[in-house]
């Protein structure tokens, strides 16, 4: 059997990873014929694989390495927290320093109704949280048939049964049985897409009056909750119009319908806020919460619980009968605490909100021009560029996502990160971005999509 040691070559690591990894979302035949890449070191907004290459990292891993890689301050804080106490549980009436140390800072950082945390390994682990905890909390009060759940199509949620059947992927929704029982969803903002002739605000309203008939149509009584990313991320970064939320906020109270924002991807200062919901005004009963947390060094999600739901489980709900093992792991716990004093000290939301977002967002504007680019939005540290066969029509190239595909391959080849979804190239760097950075980032864009453009004339 080969050794670690003998296998610090690509075709090494490559010949392990087709005979042992099975990797997330990937048609592994066809990663198997070319060969994974090989990332092997990181630091502020670069990576290097096994080959020695550089690579900007455009998506701060998975929209979550907030703070940038290689904070030695985070691996003290797991070093010291795994010396003293690596791990216990939080069943058997108990807690550890680390996880009520995270809990109160979470209470001070995030909107003031929301003072209670259950704590996850992530964010679909929370979002499966979400569903049994709103069920729970609707039977307590002795509405039981108050059920379902409502999410959007081209939302993500996570990958877990709960979290896939809240998300709405087709894709995803072909394979395991998906989605679950009592999961319905509507059509998303997505403007550039959907939305016609109509104006942005005007069709905010609309894609917003969904949920209003979809609650009607099933009955306010069965109604128990509706999910949304504040900006959908995996989806494509659909940024909704700003008449979009306060809609949803306005139907959700007038039906007695639960506010859950997901913000696995917005929150800790994507969107130049703490949270997505305090950019669009909105006022949630739940919040999820996971990737920025510890900024993806270890794993932690969870659920923010607002003080009126909070009340109505511990008084009157009994046991809640769920959990997980690692539910509040102190090392996670202590890397997270210690994560979000680093946001705070380092200003680095006030950063993105004041001097860097509106920075980023400007230099990505100046590719509204550009021949191949149908749109380009965002909001603070997170962005899109459509990319289009007709850019007054708003028509894309056809089969949709090959030209996109082509484009993220240069992006690697180019030295850059930045992801496809479908035809729209996404973005989502380090928070601790600088302008120089952005700059080097923005050239790099620009180059990718002149070579995208030069090979979509080349194969029409």
């Amino acid at each position: 059997m080969s050794t670690l040691a003998s296998l610090h070559d690509t075709a090494g690591w490559q010949a392990l990873d087709r005979q042992h990894y099975l990797h997330p979302f990937t048609d592994s035949r066809a990663l198997h014929a070319r060969g994974a890449r090989i990332i092997t070191r990181a630091e502020g907004v670069y990576l290097w694989d096994s080959e020695g290459r550089r690579l900007l990292d455009g998506m701060a891993g998975l929209w979550c390495v907030n703070v940038g890689y290689g904070r030695r301050e985070l691996a003290e804080a797991a070093s010291a927290q795994m010396q003293t106490l690596p791990f216990y549980n939080s069943f058997f009436k108990t807690a550890t320093p680390p996880t009520l140390a995270l809990a109160s800072r979470l209470a001070a950082l995030t909107p003031p109704h929301l003072n209670h945390v259950f704590f996850t390994s992530s964010g679909s682990e929370a979002n499966d949280t979400v569903v049994r905890l709103v069920r729970h909390y609707w039977a307590t009060r002795h509405r039981p048939r108050k059920d379902i759940i409502i999410s959007r199509w081209l939302a993500y949620h996570g990958s877990t049964m709960a979290g896939a059947s809240l998300g709405g992927m087709p894709y995803m929704h072909a394979q395991g049985g998906l989605p679950i029982p009592g999961i319905e969803h509507i059509d998303p903002p997505y403007w550039f897409e959907r939305g016609g002739d109509l104006s942005p605000e005007e069709f905010g309203l609309r894609a917003a009056r969904l949920l209003e008939e979809r609650i009607l149509a099933l009955g306010p009584e069965r109604v128990a909750a509706f999910i949304g990313e504040p900006v959908q991320g995996a989806g494509g970064v659909i940024v909704p119009p700003d008449s979009y939320w306060p809609e949803i906020e306005r139907i959700c109270r007038k039906y007695d319908v639960l506010l859950v924002s997901d913000e696995v991807i917005c929150g800790f200062g994507r969107l130049g806020r703490w949270f997505g919901c305090e950019h669009f005004g909105v006022t949630p009963d739940l919040m999820v919460i996971a990737k920025g947390l510890s900024s993806g060094y270890l794993p932690i999600g969870g659920v923010m619980v607002s003080d009126e739901v909070a009340t109505t489980l511990i008084e009157h709900g009994g046991e809640f009968n769920h959990g997980y093992t690692y539910s509040g792991h102190p090392t996670c716990c202590a890397v997270a605490e210690r994560n979000l004093r680093i946001l705070e000290d380092e200003r680095l939301v006030e950063r993105v909100h004041d001097d860097t977002g509106p920075y980023l967002q400007a230099r990505l504007r100046e590719f509204a021009a550009h021949p191949l680019v149908g749109e380009v939005r965002g909001i603070g540290f997170i962005a899109a560029l459509e990319l289009v066969k007709d850019k007054a029509t708003r028509r894309r190239h056809a089969p949709v996502g090959e030209v996109g595909t082509v484009c993220r391959d240069i992006c690697f080849e180019e030295g850059l990160v930045m992801r496809a979804v479908g035809d729209t190239m996404v973005l989502s760097p380090a928070l601790v971005m600088t302008r120089a950075e952005i700059d080097e980032m923005i050239t790099l864009v620009a180059r990718c999509l002149d070579l995208t453009a030069a090979a979509v004339h080349a194969h029409p």
